[in-house]
């Protein structure tokens, strides 16, 4: 790992899902489908990720559109319910909204870096929930960018939604940007697509099998937060 200076980078950009927010997709599924009456176990979520995890990819790859991925993924529960699968997408985010809570420490990291680094946000998440989790949390008045896939019609880890946010930012230099997030797949890939440093998000102490290389890697926000100190 690299032991670049702090005082390399201007700006740092973040992930949203699981790299700031608790993204708990089974607990927002449950809310949903309590409304319909369905109690939606284990067994109904296995099967609704077999479905969501190849459109994710297809999505990451260019192959498929934001409104594909969100309607697909709820077709097959769309007819069984006599819903609309939009509709149902809907109330999928407005339940991640109401149940999505900051990671723990990054409040404080977020305060942290204000004033010292600009600050931006890059997701492939999807509108409807990134703004107004933005809102309910505060953390919205923190940065300076939000370049949301969904808007731009494009995902990491392609460089072009990466060339897109740094032409927001007035075109920094790249090797001054940080790329932070927990998916080696799009986010660090995407950064170093795009020729940015980058840093992983791995709480878990995943065991890097994919080959993607990142620069620095942490394993909680107040190592993030030392390191930018």
């Amino acid at each position: 790992m690299s032991n670049c200076s702090p005082l390399s980078f201007d700006w740092v950009l973040f992930d949203a899902d699981e790299t700031l927010f608790h993204f708990d997709a089974f607990a927002g599924l449950k809310r949903l489908f309590a409304r319909f009456e369905v109690d939606f176990g284990e067994a109904q979520f296995h099967e609704y990720q077999q479905v969501n995890k190849p459109l994710w990819l297809e999505y990451q790859d260019g192959r498929i559109s934001a409104k594909t991925l969100q309607e697909q993924r709820f077709a097959l529960w769309g007819e069984r319910l006599g819903v609309a699968p939009g509709e149902l997408n809907s109330g999928f985010l407005q339940a991640m909204a109401d149940i999505c809570a900051p990671l723990p420490q990054v409040p404080e990291l977020l305060e942290s870096l204000k004033g010292r680094y600009r600050l931006g946000i890059i997701t492939n998440g999807f509108t409807e929930l990134q703004r107004i989790r933005l809102e309910r949390t505060g953390f919205a008045d923190h940065f300076e960018l939000l370049v949301i896939s969904e808007e731009v019609g494009l995902a990491k880890p392609d460089k072009a939604i990466f060339d897109h946010a740094l032409d927001a930012m007035g075109n920094p230099a790249r090797e001054r940007v940080l790329m932070v997030g927990d998916t080696l797949s799009s986010d660090i890939q995407g950064g170093l697509n795009a020729g940015l440093h980058t840093c992983w998000y791995n709480p878990n102490a995943k065991v890097n099998e994919a080959g993607i290389l990142p620069h620095l890697e942490i394993s909680c926000h107040s190592e993030l937060a030392r390191l930018l100190a």
